[in-house]
């Protein structure tokens, strides 16, 4: 069964994959508003609304109705500079966002996580990956997309050397560890937006790359 999403929020529509999730939004004729705030401004287009400043504060002045989000967000420990800054973007602002969405009316959260999500791992990135999950299923959404992507390939604004050294042996690994191209992971999140039902759904890379073909 599909559904059709009509109004939708999206964070994180600078990022890899959000930029080519925005572009499929803004060209899907069945969508009428989407609703993308971000540091940057983006390109004008008629169904777009773009509120410009840090997440944070934009979210009380958000608007709904919505129906659908999408959540893009997600930095590296590199990026956010320590552990205590990482977990704020990637626990506590992802929380902040998806409890506002809420508040406005949206029944289904589609989120990227991360391969190896695991609120018990030792590696402390799995780990707030993992309770960031934990966290967004005690809200209880009507429905939940959690898509958790290996390592992501595409044309960053910034050089990630480790990615860019690990990428050639990703992309040969067998099932859920090969690489997957933000472009192939954008499709893939249309797709499971299009899906009817409730409760929690997690969709592992293999499955992506195959639902984003």
């Amino acid at each position: 069964m599909h559904q059709t999403p009509q109004h939708i929020l999206i964070a994180g529509a600078t990022g890899l994959t959000g930029e080519y999730l925005l572009d499929r939004l803004l060209n899907e004729p069945t969508v009428t508003r989407v609703l993308a705030p971000s540091r940057r401004q983006l390109a004008d287009h008629p169904h777009l609304e773009n509120p410009v400043g840090e997440l944070e504060t934009l979210l009380p002045a958000l608007n709904g109705p919505l129906d659908t989000v999408f959540c893009c967000l997600g930095s590296t420990l590199r990026q956010a500079g320590s552990q205590t800054a990482f977990r704020r973007v990637d626990h506590d602002l992802i929380l902040a966002f998806a409890h506002r969405a809420r508040e406005l009316g949206a029944r289904h959260l589609i989120l990227i996580s991360a391969l190896g999500a695991n609120p018990q791992s030792s590696v402390f990135y799995n780990r707030v990956k993992g309770e960031t999950e934990v966290s967004l299923r005690a809200m209880d959404w009507p429905q939940l997309t959690i898509a958790r992507p290996s390592l992501l390939l595409g044309a960053r604004r910034e050089f990630r050397l480790g990615e860019r050294l690990a990428a050639p042996l990703l992309r040969c690994l067998p099932g859920r560890y090969r690489a997957i191209e933000a472009s192939v992971l954008a499709r893939a999140l249309w797709r499971l937006a299009l899906e009817t039902g409730n409760g929690v759904r997690i969709v592992e890379s293999a499955e992506l790359r195959r639902l984003g073909r």
